[in-house]
């Protein structure tokens, strides 16, 4: 029996799913065989570290990155995504080989991460200090709570 088919459905639905896939990827998740990892396959994870906070003024991210040359961090922001790069570097004067256990990663990385709001790109800030990677991003002056003020009739 016939049934009424409709290819370009059939794309609609493809088209959905990979666009889902790639927004899990924007977001900073990505699927646990895809993800990030210095040691691959073990405890696969996203690095830096990130906590994210806000407040009126500004959005913060705070990076766990200790071991860091701060003149190789690359951090951008374009739109709302903020790419956070650079390179952690494998301990000088030890061959790989000679490692029993070896837990602290090295090697390229780049984090992205989609911003809750629009930020002044013109006006982001990091600062690096003690392994932690501190960036600031001013609120756009479309994102900031505006105060509206109530007339009594």
């Amino acid at each position: 029996m016939w049934r009424n088919m409709n290819p370009l459905a059939d794309f609609d639905g493809l088209r959905r799913e990979v666009d889902r896939l790639f927004a899990s990827f924007d977001a900073g998740v990505a699927p646990a065989s895809r993800t990030p990892a210095f040691l691959p396959g073990e405890a696969a994870r996203a690095y830096p570290l990130l906590n994210v906070y806000d407040d009126a003024e500004a959005v913060y991210v705070s990076a766990l990155a200790p071991g860091l040359d701060p003149e190789k961090l690359d951090v951008s922001v374009r739109g709302t995504t903020l790419t956070v790069a650079g390179e952690k570097r494998h301990l000088e004067g030890v061959p790989r080989e000679a490692f029993h256990r070896a837990e602290r990663g090295a090697g390229t990385f780049v984090r992205a991460l989609e911003l809750p709001c629009e930020v002044n790109e013109a006006k982001v800030t990091a600062e690096y200090s003690h392994g932690i990677l501190m960036i600031t991003l001013p609120k756009s002056d479309k994102a900031k709570p505006r105060k509206v003020s109530v007339k009594v009739a």
